[in-house]
């Protein structure tokens, strides 16, 4: 199948699987705007975001890497009004967009955008005891997984769910000569997963308008 093919079975699914929502639609019209990359999640694995954290029960999301906050938002409604996301955000122009944004959609009460280097931010947040929360989203840059992983799992409790997303990079993932650091990061990422005794964890492949790519999916156990 091609890239098109992949497209179109996304637009079927998400006829039939996602409602019309003005407030997500004018996000990544916001986003596209003010110049940012579009490297948002698609709507189908938005929703599928939200379903993680509703199966979770999650009522304390961290979310790595925030952009122009289009994730943010799917997790923010899947929390409820009781809820609250954490949301990590390098670049302060990113997370001004971001917050209008959460603002437009009415979830700036139960949203907290985070603004600097989030290895620093969540050393700091280990240090403050800000643990555990519930869902982690980590979907930011990938040299830094492995931290962004032993981060996660320090502000962790049995039963939270860890995922990260981009794991596939068009297949390059299982090239261990790749001197892409963001191969590199992603591979050191299943390293420790596989060499770590509290994390049960799962990949997979997907495809669809995001191209080639994956998720992993690890619960804490331990």
């Amino acid at each position: 199948m091609s890239d098109a093919n992949w497209t179109a079975v996304d637009g079927y699914f998400s006829e039939r699987l996602l409602a019309a929502d003005i407030a997500l639609e004018a996000v990544l019209a916001a986003n596209a705007a003010a110049g940012l990359p579009a490297i948002d999640v698609s709507p189908l694995q938005g929703k599928m975001l939200a379903l993680f954290a509703r199966m979770a029960g999650a009522r304390r999301v961290l979310e790595i890497g925030t952009l122009g906050g289009y994730s943010t938002i799917w997790l923010a409604g899947a929390v409820g009004a009781t809820g609250h996301v954490v949301t990590l955000e390098l670049d302060p122009r990113h997370a001004a967009v971001a917050a209008a944004n959460v603002d437009r959609a009415g979830f700036a009460d139960r949203v907290d955008i985070r603004v600097g280097r989030a290895r620093d931010t969540l050393d700091a947040m280990i240090a403050r005891g800000d643990g555990p929360f519930d869902l982690v989203f980590i979907d930011a840059d990938k040299p830094n997984n492995p931290h962004y992983l032993k981060a996660a799992l320090a502000l962790s409790r049995v039963g939270t769910v860890i995922v990260a997303d981009n794991v596939v990079r068009d297949g390059k993932v299982i090239d261990p000569a790749s001197d892409d650091d963001r191969v590199r990061g992603t591979r050191a990422l299943f390293d420790l997963i596989a060499a770590e005794p509290r994390l049960d964890a799962t990949a997979v492949q997907t495809v669809g308008v995001k191209g080639h790519d994956g998720f992993c999916l690890a619960l804490v156990v331990g």
